[in-house]
């Protein structure tokens, strides 16, 4: 973890809740896709987590939801304001247990962490993604990613179209289940819960990516707790709480129960 002073470049807005930030500032801490950020804010004592999208030596790249004042605020600083950032915070995914041929899926704002996966994958070409959606593609960085890997992408208008869309993911889990492939998912708790379901039914190798609300973010509350499993790799902790913010947030789906 490093804590150092970022300065806001520019804030596009995407969607009307959504927004592409772009902060400049030492990412050296910055070690594995699925890591997040913690911003301090004027006049705000908790921090905001935000996932990371993508970085460069000197710059993030983040995608943030508005869900409260935090994030209303955050979106709406001016090019040149100068913020607060714990960066190289959280475990993330970790390629070197990908097999031949792993798969992304993504839920929504989900995708956001597959575009550094994406780019730092030693064998970009080897990798293929499952994206749902209910906004237009062009409110995700869906054209980035195709440039490097194969996405299908899939637009949800319906419940039969949410459906679809689920069985679909069933069966490419399946699929790579059958030669021992890794899932790698992010989106919405109820995208995550589904797609735990599979693999473990499936018994295929996945690591989940929880979107959880966040207290302090450095693992000094029980603000962001998530159950483990009896998979759990320290024994005396198998079945009970540990923090998201620490532990996590990519977990192994066998390791963790989440509600329903």
């Amino acid at each position: 973890m490093k804590q150092s002073l970022f300065t806001m470049e520019h804030a596009r807005q995407l969607t009307a809740d959504t927004y592409e930030l772009v902060l400049s500032g030492d990412t050296s801490a910055i070690t594995a896709p699925g890591q997040f950020v913690n911003i301090q804010l004027p006049g705000k004592f908790l921090r905001r987590p935000i996932s990371i999208c993508n970085w460069t030596k000197d710059a993030l790249l983040l995608l943030v939801r508005v869900v409260g004042e935090g994030t209303h605020d955050l979106v709406r600083c001016v090019p040149g304001t100068e913020l607060d950032v714990l960066s190289g915070l959280g475990n993330g995914f970790d390629w070197t247990k990908g097999g031949q041929h792993p798969i992304l899926l993504g839920g929504g704002i989900g995708i956001a962490p597959f575009v550094g996966y994406a780019e730092r994958h030693p064998t970009p070409g080897v990798l293929s993604m499952v994206f749902g959606h209910r906004l237009p593609e062009d409110c995700y960085p869906v054209e980035s990613l195709g440039e490097r890997i194969d996405v299908e992408s899939f637009h949800e208008n319906t419940g039969e179209d949410l459906e679809w869309f689920l069985n679909h993911v069933r069966s490419r889990i399946e699929a790579y289940a059958e030669r021992n492939g890794l899932v790698l998912a992010c989106g919405p708790a109820p995208f995550l819960k589904a797609v735990q379901g599979f693999a473990l039914e499936a018994k295929a190798r996945c690591q989940l990516s929880l979107e959880s609300r966040m207290a302090c973010g450095v693992g000094a509350c029980l603000g962001c707790v998530t159950k483990t499993t009896e998979k759990w790799p320290v024994e005396e902790k198998a079945g009970t709480p540990v923090q998201t913010c620490t532990h996590g947030p990519v977990f192994w789906a066998d390791q963790i129960t989440l509600e329903a």
